[in-house]
């Protein structure tokens, strides 16, 4: 992009909430720099991925697209990977792709701003790598946020946890919080903008360590659901060794705090816990467990697990199975191992079979199903409160999500149409395994 080149990107984003948050501040630090967003690469003098490197062939992806926009080049259009894989492989990313002027990593992203003049000046190659040595994090007053109504705040950023099986140590960076006076302002400014929800987040969001000593990440959620304005308050990922009674305790004390904690096990067998480096033991996820369901408010639990980790055994995955019957989640993400760069289980013989693998995740992933189609039925004939989020046309129905992180489709009458972003009152009449369906309450 020469400097008399339209200041144009277009931006696409790879990836989990983080990666989608990260993408709204490097968005509003590019119009802050005078860029305009459009829509199609074709339009773009700049064309930005946003990367992720957490499951298998991330980095595929990522050439295959650059490679495919290559012939892009020629129209003077200039290339920029972001994320965790430009973190990840860095430099080599100029020799497998050429026509890539720009590697930012995620923990580089304050960067930018100087990185985008050299861009403009004419420079082929420009790169900011900060890794774990980093003690900064991304803060920004320019967030170009795509949601009127709910927005993420980031609180901390990076990882120091080291499971044997991710990546995240290392693209990301390590731990580093933010203080609770600058996570709250921006929260203000957030309710005082309209936003009614916000989510906090973290790689691992409950590891929050107050800079300036003044707040735990308990008493920092409850400041957050207290400021005006705020409805909902959510907050992901957290990790079980982190998590302390605290949190449910502030979720029962202030209403705003919605009532839904994702807590990632991974594996229900011990050994593989300690394998995998995940820092607790079976009994002590199951623990956290009791907490939140002796909780005043009826908690919904959601988690992560991953089936044919090296040295899985079927007695081990019966054992992961055994603990979806104990504790009843209401919803799981769940994945076939995959080895990722520079992580401890490359050490690992990887010996099961990616068809054993499929068939693994094929039964946990069934047996939930079994699950939250009996769970889902306790809903039934209940009122709850939805925000309301669009509507689908072609069914004739409203699409709400509840306080529990559920999605609750619904249908209205034509003399009360709710507007998006409204918290309205809804029966559930019907439910699915991963929805409910009900009639707004008039």
């Amino acid at each position: 992009m020469s400097a008399d080149s339209p200041k144009t990107f277009y931006l696409e984003v790879f990836g989990c909430q983080m990666n989608v948050h990260d993408s709204e501040k490097v968005v509003g630090t590019l119009l802050a720099q005078g860029y305009r967003q459009v829509p199609t690469v074709e339009e773009a003098g700049l064309i930005l991925y946003n990367t992720c490197s957490i499951r298998d062939k991330a980095e595929q992806k990522v050439f295959h697209r650059l490679a495919d926009y290559k012939k892009l080049q020629k129209q003077g259009k200039r290339f920029g990977v972001l994320g965790c894989v430009a973190q990840q492989e860095g430099e080599k990313i100029f020799e497998r792709a050429p026509h890539v002027s720009l590697v930012c990593g995620s923990a580089s992203y304050r960067n930018l701003p100087q990185m985008l003049v050299q861009l403009q000046a004419g420079k082929q190659r420009i790169t900011g790598l900060d890794g774990r040595e980093t003690d900064e994090c991304f803060e920004t007053e320019f967030t170009a946020r795509t949601n009127p109504h709910r927005g993420y705040l980031t609180i901390i950023e990076g990882c120091d946890k080291f499971c044997a099986y991710c990546v995240v140590p290392f693209t990301r960076g390590k731990e580093r919080s933010r203080t609770s006076d600058s996570v709250l302002a921006e929260a203000r400014q957030m309710a005082d903008l309209g936003y009614t929800e916000v989510q906090l987040l973290g790689q691992n969001v409950n590891s929050y360590r107050d800079p300036s000593g003044k707040k735990t990440f308990a008493e920092l959620l409850a400041a957050v659901g207290e400021l005006f304005g705020i409805r909902r308050v959510r907050f992901t990922t957290s990790h079980p060794r982190d998590f302390g009674r605290d949190i449910i305790q502030a979720i029962d004390s202030v209403s705003t705090l919605c009532d839904h904690v994702h807590l990632p096990v991974q594996s229900g067998s011990d050994r593989i816990l300690d394998v995998m480096q995940r820092l607790y033991t079976r009994e002590q996820y199951l623990e956290r467990v009791a907490w939140m369901k002796a909780a005043k408010r009826e908690i919904s639990i959601t988690s992560d697990m991953i089936v044919g980790f090296p040295g899985e055994t079927e007695a081990d995955f019966e054992q992961t199975l055994s603990l979806l019957d104990e504790v009843l989640f209401d919803s799981i993400f769940c994945f076939k191992y995959s080895p990722r760069p520079n992580t401890p289980s490359l050490q690992l013989e990887d010996a099961i079979p990616d068809e054993e693998k499929s068939r693994r995740l094929i039964v946990l992933q069934e047996k939930q199903r079994e699950i939250q189609r009996r769970t889902y039925q306790r809903h039934m004939g209940h009122t709850l409160e939805v925000m309301v989020e669009g509507r689908n046309e072609a069914r004739g129905q409203w699409i709400g999500r509840t306080s529990q992180n559920k999605t609750l489709n619904f249908t209205a009458p034509q003399a009360a149409v709710p507007e998006v972003g409204s918290y309205i009152p809804v029966v559930t009449t019907g439910c699915f395994p991963n929805s409910l369906l009900g009639e707004m309450v008039i």
